[in-house]
């Protein structure tokens, strides 16, 4: 096989040759960030000009920045909601231009308990998959085995529901993967169809079920490295079932009901992908088996031998997770996918093993706040240019779904330059900030405190949060469930270092500590299976997918932690 390969590579150099051009044009670009950002935001005003949001608002394409900001002010999701109520229903010039066909909504969590519906119109998926070909180039170029070696890439659907006029709600992952042509989806491993499973463990068995017959695996791509531990565990758990059905050309993996089977089952027939699991391989199969006998496991590094890159979220909480990867996958780089989200790509990582990547300044029109200043009725509002080098800010986007200044609750800091245009790191969600008495603990400073207590100590960290407890002082509290919690000893240890750490990163904790007005942090032990339950119930209530799953790492409503205690039953504290 392996002059399919090199034949592909030669037919693909054309393409390749069109994305360098693109993605030096994106650099060059960088060397005049104001001028750039300039045009993006009169394209964008004029997209829209006809719609009756920008009517009435009074936005045009001849606005400049200044009198864009008088005419609408930095909103959020809700100020939203009652136009894209308007897009769902059919009454599609509410929010958007003539000439923009909306082509689905994107579903994320919102700042209430109901889902936010991101319209995905045709001029922002091609700004979408712009900023996914320069980072592909860019990633493919430092690693020139990819060229030559398949991607392994698991997405979710983009059609789980319609609206009542008959828009797809889902994935944008999915759309890109489904408009993708024939000669593309060779490079990939799986069949885009894979995404429709809805059932977690019968999707991912399956799609293992299929990945494990391709020995040229050389990039795995996912949003959250939470999935790449699932996957791999699971692979483990079910090496012998994985193995024979591989050997005999059968799927029997796991389901969580006789209704996600026949689901399967029909998804498979339904897209003539039962041929390609009746398929079988003896001769892997048989390679497979011998590194179980080897090993005794079978972990995705000895299942691709090639493999070569992990494409992943690293920053904010994605991060805190990062180094149980190498277990299971090896010591081999990971490629931060960018700050990326249903409404938007933000920045494009251009190295490996950092979050930081450069503000995708050709796409989008960005604003920036002071991290500081945000919520104040008037506060300092700067152009990507102007951005000052350590500092932190919320992120303002106005793209071409017709959501224009609108705060995505992201706090970013600026890391550095190229030309004129900022490096920047996702650090975490605005709305992830604790404070009891002035606090004011951010869960970026949670997840480097934690990961640094276990460090100190060499203990494995697993699922885990940082919670708020009421008393007389109150405190915070480290969620863990039992079976990942060491000894009491090492855990009194572990707590001590983190809150140490705690109080290095944030002097108002330091000196809410030291006056005794806030406690020490104490362990919390949950019983198994804790996480699991959260989980699935976020999944339900937000309509999300696993792929896109952010484990919160510090909980600030004290309600929802009340409630996920209360049906536990804590083996002990300390």
């Amino acid at each position: 096989m392996e002059w399919w390969y090199r034949l592909r590579y030669w037919g693909s150099y054309p393409t390749r040759m069109r994305l360098r051009r693109d993605a030096q044009q994106y650099l060059q670009s960088t060397t005049h960030c104001r001028d750039t950002q300039a045009a993006v935001l009169r394209n964008l005003l004029e997209l829209h000009a006809d719609s009756h949001f920008s009517r009435e608002y009074g936005l045009t394409g001849n606005l400049g920045p200044k009198l864009f900001r008088a005419r609408l002010p930095v909103v959020t999701d809700e100020f939203y909601r009652p136009w894209i109520e308007k897009l769902r229903q059919g009454d599609m010039r509410a929010l958007l231009g003539t000439s923009q066909r909306l082509l689905m909504f994107a579903l994320t969590s919102g700042t209430t308990a109901e889902s936010k519906y991101i319209p995905i119109t045709e001029q922002f998926l091609n700004d979408y998959r712009r900023g996914w070909q320069i980072w592909g180039i860019h990633t493919f170029d430092d690693h020139p085995i990819l060229h030559r070696l398949n991607i392994l890439q698991l997405s979710s659907d983009h059609d789980q529901f319609r609206t009542p006029a008959g828009t797809s709600c889902g994935n944008i992952s999915g759309l890109v993967g489904s408009m993708q042509s024939r000669t593309v989806k060779l490079m990939y491993t799986l069949p885009t169809e894979i995404s429709t499973i809805h059932a977690a463990d019968a999707k991912y068995y399956t799609a293992l079920r299929l990945a494990i017959a391709d020995d040229h695996v050389g990039v795995i791509m996912t949003a959250n490295p939470s999935t790449l531990l699932r996957l791999a565990r699971l692979a483990d758990t079910y090496k012998e079932s994985l193995i024979r059905d591989l050997h005999d050309g059968t799927l029997t993996g796991p389901t969580s009901t006789t209704e996600d089977s026949k689901a399967v089952q029909e998804i498979l027939e339904r897209n003539g992908l039962s041929r390609q699991i009746g398929c079988k391989n003896r001769v892997r199969a048989h390679e497979l088996e011998r590194i179980v006998q080897r090993t005794g496991t079978l972990y995705p590094k000895d299942i691709w031998s090639k493999l070569q890159l992990l494409a992943v979220w690293t920053g904010g909480s994605a991060g805190a997770y990062l180094h149980q990867l190498k277990s299971y996958y090896g010591d081999i780089p990971v490629r931060d996918h960018g700050l990326s989200a249903s409404e938007g790509r933000m920045t494009i990582p251009l190295a490996d093993n950092t979050s930081a990547g450069l503000l995708d300044i050709g796409t989008h029109y960005f604003e920036f706040i002071p991290e500081e200043e945000h919520g104040q009725p008037q506060p300092t509002v700067l152009e990507a240019h102007e951005l000052n080098e350590g500092r932190n800010y919320y992120i303002i986007l106005t793209t071409a779904s017709g959501l224009y200044r609108y705060d995505i609750q992201d706090v970013v800091r600026c890391v550095g330059y190229l030309g004129t245009t900022p490096y920047l790191e996702f650090l975490h969600k605005g709305t992830q900030i604790s404070s009891i008495t002035g606090e004011k603990i951010s869960e970026s400073q949670v997840i480097s405190a934690v990961k640094w207590g276990f460090e100190q100590l060499g203990c494995p960290l697993e699922l885990y949060a940082i919670a708020p407890q009421w008393g007389d002082p109150p405190g915070y509290r480290l969620l863990m469930e039992s079976r990942h919690v060491p000894s009491a000893e090492v855990t009194v240890q572990i707590v001590q270092h983190v809150d140490h750490r705690l109080q290095e990163l944030n002097s108002e904790y330091r000196e809410k500590r030291q006056t005794a007005r806030l406690n020490p942090i104490r362990c919390l032990s949950l019983t198994d299976g804790t996480w699991a339950r959260f989980i699935a119930e976020r999944h339900a209530k937000m309509k999300g997918n696993v792929e896109q799953y952010k484990h919160p790492c510090l909980f600030t409503d004290l309600r929802s932690i009340e409630q996920l205690i209360g049906e536990t039953s804590p083996s002990h504290q300390d």
